[in-house]
């Protein structure tokens, strides 16, 4: 029986791309850089500071330099983490539905508290969540499964009680390692490369309601 429902936030609960390509943009022209387009931007949306900064720059945080680039990708994004993000069509549907169940629904996501906690109160949620758990919560984040075990218990439910709904290779690794029933976000920030079909989910949603077909 699922008494609960976790959810990541960008790209599954929240169209974040579109704040996050622009922090990506301001950043690669302020280095002399020409702006990447949308398309481009959009299936790295989840992977966050580090998946962006590697598009833009071709590096990773072994590299001496990227440090230093994400601090100042973060300055950018804090200067406009809420101006174009929305909640996915569907969603507040989906809570709502979850309330008439008296199924619980929180936040899972590795965004920093630094955002986390100023965006997610700051959306037109039909139904408030009842826990929120960001990147640096618990002091690690996905595809460690503490987080999601962190929330369970703040919402008094068994792992096995929980479904997670993510749109990256790490929720389901996450949700897997937690005991929880991982289900996939189609409709969230997937490359044409990611091979969805190979990360062990228990399914797949193609827009928020189809997750009542799991309850």
């Amino acid at each position: 029986m699922t008494r609960a429902v976790l959810f990541d936030l960008d790209g599954t609960l929240a169209d974040t791309a579109q704040d996050l390509g622009a922090a990506l943009n301001r950043l690669l022209q302020e280095y002399g850089k020409s702006p990447l387009p949308y398309a481009s931007i959009r299936p790295v949306a989840s992977h966050g500071a580090r998946g962006l900064i590697n598009l833009g720059f071709g590096i990773d945080r072994d590299h001496p330099e990227f440090e230093s680039l994400r601090q100042r990708f973060l300055d950018h994004y804090d200067t406009g983490f809420a101006d174009l993000t929305s909640i996915f069509d569907g969603i507040n549907n989906l809570l709502q539905q979850l309330a008439q169940r008296n199924i619980a629904w929180g936040v899972v996501t590795n965004k920093p508290m630094r955002f986390t906690d100023r965006l997610v109160p700051a959306l037109p949620w039909s139904v408030q969540p009842g826990v929120i758990v960001s990147g640096d919560t618990v002091g690690i984040a996905k595809p460690d499964p503490r987080p999601l075990l962190y929330a369970a218990e703040k919402l008094g439910v068994a792992p096995d009680q929980c479904i997670y709904l993510g749109d990256a290779e790490r929720d389901v690794e996450a949700a897997i390692a937690a005991g929880m029933k991982p289900l996939i976000a189609n409709y969230g920030y997937i490359a044409d490369t990611d091979l969805p079909e190979n990360w062990g989910a228990a399914g797949f949603i193609d827009r928020p309601e189809q997750l009542i077909d799991y309850l």
